[in-house]
């Protein structure tokens, strides 16, 4: 990597990004704390981590970033759901904030890298370059969020936990000493916390998303939504409809205020077509096979991955359930080397 040893560090207020910090001193670096002010961030999470900064005897900076979040990640957020899709604004906020304006944060800053409390690693390709691997702990990986990240700037960014558990790093930030050593994940997106997206995305349009129709796969009404924004592809609790089999969310359109639903069957497809598709490896000219996850939580499925003019497009070997516009595809080789990834925007 760079020459020098100067570290902006994305410090959260959390375990993981405190443990960060830990480890980085531990390995020579020179570092400086620097916390994003969003949307809706809690006063306490600009406490927990200035306060562990002030511990570790280094500069902290807190970020008024509640402009930029909101064009960048709500925004995207709320269009995506108007459309029917189901994004992903983790994403969106690694591709903007975190590894767009916190990289150039960095430089202003004199530092040589950006590092953060994600799960991953970033390890040398053997030619001089960089890759984006999973993590150690692959029931912690975060690599499928982090596609997004410019290939160039891999070799300046730093992932100290990538060969960690978190019980690894809980034990480190309790060795520290940091108060938050035993904080809670959060378990929702950051601006929703309480996990209601549909009363979300209501208080902030100031618009209602009304009621409408649910039909099965022939068309016929079969029951009420009460907003279609609220329901996601593969959802089977909460849908509204009384049926003597498991029912799921196939489809919704928008435009005529609908969804479709019907038997598990029905949620399989073939493929998928991608937009904004960034290459952690140089474009193959020719299609090829490669691993493909289309949600977090989802084990990588044999696929083959095909250049579609500025698109991408996967059509997997076996049908996949539930592959959802607005969600993301990441290709990976059989190493756990992240190959690239994009939105998905067609199913099919």
């Amino acid at each position: 990597m760079g020459q020098g040893n100067r570290v902006l560090v994305a410090m959260s207020g959390g375990v993981d990004s405190s443990a960060a910090v830990w480890l980085l001193r531990e390995q020579g670096y020179e570092c400086v704390g620097a916390t994003m002010e969003l949307y809706g961030t809690p006063p306490e999470t600009l406490d927990d981590a200035r306060a562990a900064a002030e511990r570790m005897g280094i500069p902290h900076h807190v970020l008024p970033l509640r402009r930029e979040f909101e064009e960048q990640v709500i925004c995207r957020f709320v269009e995506g759901y108007r459309r029917g899709e189901t994004p992903n604004p983790c994403v969106d906020c690694n591709r903007f904030l975190k590894f767009g304006l916190l990289h150039e944060k960095a430089r202003e800053l004199g530092c040589d890298y950006l590092a953060t409390g994600h799960y991953a690693r970033i390890l040398p390709d053997g030619a001089g370059g960089w890759r984006l691997r999973k993590a150690a702990d692959l029931g912690r990986d975060q690599s499928y969020v982090l596609y997004p990240i410019p290939r160039e700037l891999l070799g300046r960014t730093l992932f100290p936990l990538g060969g960690l558990t978190k019980a690894q790093a809980r034990e480190i930030a309790e060795r520290a000493g940091f108060t938050n050593a035993q904080k809670r994940d959060s378990q929702d997106i950051c601006f929703i916390p309480d996990g209601d997206y549909l009363s979300f995305l209501e208080r902030y349009t100031g618009q209602a998303f009304p009621a409408g129709d649910i039909l099965d796969l022939e068309g016929k009404v079969v029951g009420r939504h009460r907003g279609a924004a609220g329901l996601t592809i593969g959802q089977r609790r909460g849908v509204g409809v009384s049926s003597s089999g498991r029912i799921y969310v196939c489809a919704k359109c928008m435009e005529d205020n609908t969804v479709t639903v019907g038997p598990e069957e029905a949620l399989y497809s073939t493929g998928c077509v991608t937009a904004d598709w960034n290459w952690l490896i140089d474009p193959p000219g020719q299609p090829f096979d490669a691993l493909v996850k289309t949600r977090y939580r989802q084990r990588e499925q044999p696929a083959r991955v095909i250049r579609s003019g500025d698109g991408v497009r996967i059509a997997f070997a076996q049908p996949q359930r539930a592959v959802t516009p607005g969600q993301a595809a990441v290709a990976y080789d059989e190493a756990g080397a992240v190959l690239g990834g994009g939105t998905i925007v067609e199913v099919g």
